[in-house]
């Protein structure tokens, strides 16, 4: 598996070292697609058996089949091709063909998927679905393609929630003081300072040394990561802020995409969207089954004051929701049935 560092992009070559050899990423950027045998490689940073990296797999035997194996996908997870930003940056130059990142990573990069990451945006799962699988959903994903991406289908990344060291998070007055991983991503910064916490950025990759040593006291994650992570046995208290629903994107590189014909770019949308349904399937049970080997294991999911932590949330909306645009957004998505 590869250190993130090691992948860096330049002007004129890009390379990227995995387990089985050194691709040339250079010489594949200038050739067609039909030159480079039709691979489309795509980057997850969660373990094999997960919803996602399932989910995206699902969609390569959809696109297989309909493009009689012309079309074939290769995922590489697990982070063997690093971090979720190292996977963007390849996206973006046409080194790396797709991937699945969470939407909080691409904040910096259009600053309208900041929208469905705002905290307690979302009144439930099904809220979430009306609005990602509508108009909303539609103009979000295509708010990237003037960065470099293409944006195909959104995933679940369930709710986030708190989980600590040393101490359960009841009420806001609990998180005061407490220094909490984010992801990368300013809208999480503010979120947690407007907390009273501390907010720490860091790859997800460093989170159970960071607990486990003490560098932080606490992260914040749905169910299945707090538990393929392990991050359960460094941090045991579970408490269910639920403060955001943040999805997870399937993006394609534009400058592939552009190279590929409309029969093929219909081929891989349809079967980005046809793989939802089966990804959301694989992440309902994947909660329930996450949710009891942690408690099984001893961690103690604790109830919390959401009042509370809402209440603090005004200043984080005044910074992020910026531009008429977003704050159309947000009152379209609050007014979703």
């Amino acid at each position: 598996m590869l250190h993130p560092g090691r992948l860096r992009a330049a002007s004129t070559a890009v390379h990227a070292t995995i387990a089985r050899g050194t691709l040339a990423l250079a010489t594949l950027l200038a050739l067609p697609l039909a030159a480079q045998g039709a691979e489309i490689r795509s980057a997850d940073i969660h373990p094999d058996d997960y919803p996602t990296v399932q989910a995206v797999r699902k969609m390569a035997e959809e696109v297989k089949a309909k493009s009689n194996g012309r079309l074939t996908i290769t995922v590489f997870s697990g982070s063997k091709l690093g971090s979720e930003n190292d996977s963007i940056e390849q996206v973006k130059l046409g080194a790396l063909t797709m991937a699945r990142v969470s939407s909080a990573a691409m904040h910096n990069i259009c600053q309208n998927t900041r929208v469905p990451s705002l905290p307690f945006l979302f009144r439930s799962v099904d809220h979430l679905h009306k609005v990602l699988d509508g108009d909303i959903g539609e103009q979000l994903l295509k708010a990237c393609e003037k960065a470099g991406f293409v944006g195909l289908a959104w995933y679940d990344s369930g709710s986030r929630s708190m989980y600590t060291r040393n101490k359960p998070i009841r009420t806001l007055a609990d998180a005061k003081g407490l220094k909490i991983r984010v992801q990368q991503s300013d809208l999480s910064v503010a979120m947690v300072e407007a907390m009273g916490a501390n907010a720490t950025p860091m790859p997800m990759g460093e989170v159970y040394t960071s607990l486990k040593t003490g560098l932080v006291d606490a992260a914040e994650n749905n169910f299945p990561s707090y538990e393929s992570a392990h991050h359960y046995e460094v941090a045991k208290y579970y408490s269910l802020t639920e403060h955001t629903m943040t999805p997870e994107i399937l993006i394609y590189s534009k400058r592939q995409w552009d190279k590929l014909s409309p029969e093929d770019q219909k081929i891989l949308r349809d079967a980005a969207r046809d793989s939802v349904p089966y990804m959301r399937k694989l992440w309902t049970d994947r909660e329930a089954k996450s949710r009891a080997i942690v408690e099984k294991a001893g961690a103690q999911i604790v109830e919390v004051d959401k009042a509370s932590f809402q209440a603090a949330m005004k200043p984080v909306y005044d910074k992020f929701v910026t531009t008429p645009e977003m704050k159309d957004l947000v009152q379209r998505i609050q007014a979703v049935q």
